[in-house]
């Protein structure tokens, strides 16, 4: 039998996350369409950033909607999209100075993979792979303590 592990999203963090970049954006909006007196130019400034900030609640909404999982092979979404194989794992950082999302750890890769990113639940830059953000503290460190043993698992005693 195979086992594997799935990290939820916290619904609760998930609207607060979703709603606050939504109010940020309907409010940069508003400012920059209800101010008259305001120069054309920080109008035009506040709109994009609102217009931003409102695809990337949405983009935060969606990509929440799924959950992680890790199996004996890979830590993979729920649509089957690989994160990272395990065999591709250096190590797990999730220490108070790793530079990881909030509640969550950073998986360091043996080699560069590509960039690709689900705002909210992780994203992949470089060697590195952060897995947090509106996950629950208590199971995001699970899954990392999950990983880092079986990284010890794997590696030969010299």
């Amino acid at each position: 039998m195979r086992e594997t592990f799935i990290l939820h999203p916290s619904p609760i963090r998930r609207v607060f996350s979703a709603a606050m970049m939504l109010f940020l954006g309907a409010l940069l909006v508003y400012v920059a369409l209800a101010t008259g007196t305001m120069p054309v130019f920080w109008r035009l400034v506040l709109t994009v950033f609102g217009l931003a900030s409102l695809y990337a609640a949405m983009r935060s909404w969606n990509a929440t909607a799924t959950h992680l999982v890790l199996t004996q092979d890979a830590l993979e979404d729920a649509e089957g999209r690989v994160l990272c194989r395990i065999d591709e794992i250096e190590k797990v950082e999730r220490g108070a100075f790793a530079l990881k999302p909030s509640n969550g750890f950073v998986v360091v890769l043996k080699s560069r993979a590509p960039r690709a990113w689900a705002p909210g639940l992780w994203w992949r830059f470089g060697r590195r792979v952060g897995v947090g953000g509106v996950t629950p503290a208590g199971e995001t460190k699970a899954m990392a303590d999950i990983l880092a043993s079986r990284l010890l698992s794997q590696t030969p005693i010299a």
